[in-house]
C-alpha cells in the first residue's frame, strides 16, 4: 500500500526525475521543486509527510539549511540529501533535528529505505557517512 505525501526539492531537475520514478511505487504522492519560492508554496499547501531537500538549497537565509526548514515545519519529516560524506557537514546537520541524512550518491538506493524509517518514526542515516556519533 503506498502512503505517505513526499516533495522532492533540488535545484537539478535531473536528479529529481530519476529520484521522482523511484518513488511513484512507493508513496501516495510525489511533488517536485526546484527552487525555494516553489518550495514555501508547497510545504504550506500540500502538507507533505517527508521532505527530501538538497542541502545547497537556499533556504532565504545564510544558517543552516536543516535548521531552518526543522524550525519553520517541525511537523515535517525531512531528509536531506547531500554529496558531503564529512563529519563536519553531518554533525551540523544532525544538530538540526532532522530525521534522515542520505548521500546522493547513494539515493537510488537509500531513499526508499529512508522514507519508510522516518514515516515509522525512526532516523535513517546513509551508510558510508563519515560520523563521529
Amino acid at each position: 500500500m503506498r502512503q505517505g505525501r513526499v516533495i522532492l526539492a533540488d535545484t537539478h531537475p535531473n536528479m529529481l526525475g530519476g529520484i521522482r520514478r523511484l518513488l511513484e511505487a512507493e508513496v501516495e504522492t510525489v511533488l517536485m521543486v526546484t527552487d525555494e519560492i516553489s518550495l514555501r508554496h508547497a510545504l504550506e499547501h500540500v502538507n507533505p509527510d517527508v521532505l527530501v531537500a538538497d542541502l545547497s538549497l537556499p533556504v532565504s537565509t545564510k544558517t543552516n539549511t536543516a535548521r531552518e526548514l526543522k524550525k519553520n515545519y517541525p511537523q515535517i519529516k525531512i531528509i536531506i540529501l547531500s554529496i558531503h560524506d564529512d563529519s563536519t557537514v553531518f554533525e551540523e546537520v544532525i544538530a538540526s533535528g532532522i530525521e534522515g541524512f542520505v548521500l546522493k550518491r547513494r539515493a537510488a538506493i537509500d531513499l526508499i529505505p529512508a522514507i519508510r524509517e522516518v514515516l515509522a518514526g525512526r532516523k535513517y542515516i546513509s551508510p558510508g557517512v563519515n560520523h563521529l556519533s
